[in-house]
C-alpha cells in the first residue's frame, strides 16, 4: 500500500527551502504552527501519530488510521491522500513529482 521513496531520494538531497515554497499548496488549510485552521497545524507533524493534534476535529478515517507520520508514509500520503487514508477529508489530489514531495517533507521536518 505504501509508496517507497525511490530514485529521487538518491538523485539529490531534499531541499527544505524549495519545500517551503511548495508548501504554498498546503498553507491554505495548514498552519506551520500548532494553530489549527481548516486542517490541523503541522508543526511537529513528523513523528506524530495521525489524528492527534490537540483541539482539531479529525475525520473518523483519520482518527482510525493509526499512522505515525514518518518520511515514507508522508511521501505516500502526499502522493495520494485518499489511497493512504480512505475516507479522509483532505481535498488535495496529490503531489505527483517525487522531488517536490521530498522537498515538502524536508520542510515539514523543520517545523
Amino acid at each position: 500500500m505504501l509508496a517507497v521513496l525511490g530514485a529521487a531520494t538518491t538523485a539529490r538531497a531534499a531541499d527544505a527551502d524549495k519545500g517551503k515554497q511548495l508548501y504554498a499548496l498546503c498553507v491554505v488549510c495548514h498552519a506551520t504552527t500548532t494553530v489549527n485552521g481548516t486542517g490541523p497545524g503541522l508543526a511537529g507533524i513528523v513523528g506524530r501519530k495521525s489524528g492527534s493534534a490537540p483541539g482539531f476535529r479529525y475525520s473518523r478515517a483519520m482518527k482510525a488510521a493509526n499512522i505515525l507520520w514518518e518520511e515514507k508514509i508522508l511521501d505516500a500520503y502526499l502522493t495520494d491522500p485518499q489511497k493512504v487514508v480512505p475516507g479522509s477529508v483532505m481535498p488535495l489530489s496529490g503531489v505527483k513529482d517525487p522531488k517536490d514531495r521530498l522537498d515538502i517533507i524536508a520542510y515539514l521536518k523543520t517545523l
